[in-house]
């Protein structure tokens, strides 16, 4: 079994007025998911957030908190894909929507809360979102 990772990531959840900010994943289906992606070397995860946040919405983002750590791993035949994800809260501080040309996603949405569970989304969107009222002691989101 050929094994790849971790690969660090940063994300972060943005609610608006009952709404949820998310992007939609280009690379595993159309499936939504919270914006955010991949630390560069040397990178801060914040900043990552941040600039993640950025390209994949348009939208300028101020942290807040730490929401937890959630580690994945995905098998994929003979390749296990192991991920480590840094989730944030993040406050909308400037921008407009605008969807991510070439890249990760290929739109971005504000989506009700109640609406959410109807939509085809990556797991770490629940998990964050159960986290919310109860952020994790530990940080580590299950």
């Amino acid at each position: 079994m050929r094994r790849t990772g971790p690969r660090v990531g940063a994300y972060v959840v943005c609610i608006v007025d009952g709404k949820l900010l998310l992007s939609r994943m280009v690379y595993v289906g159309l499936r939504w998911m919270l914006p955010g992606g991949g630390i560069e070397h040397g990178e801060d995860p914040v900043d990552a957030a941040v600039r993640e946040v950025f390209e994949e919405t348009g939208y300028t983002v101020e942290i807040e908190d730490l929401l937890g750590l959630h580690t994945y791993v995905r098998t994929e035949g003979r390749e296990s894909h192991h991920a480590l994800r840094v989730v944030y809260t993040g406050r909308i501080t400037g921008g407009e929507l605008t969807h991510e040309v070439g890249g990760s996603s290929d739109m971005a949405a504000w989506f009700p809360l109640e609406e959410v569970g109807g939509l085809e989304r990556a797991s770490l969107v629940d998990l964050a979102l159960g986290m919310l009222d109860s952020p994790p002691r530990t940080g580590r989101i299950a």
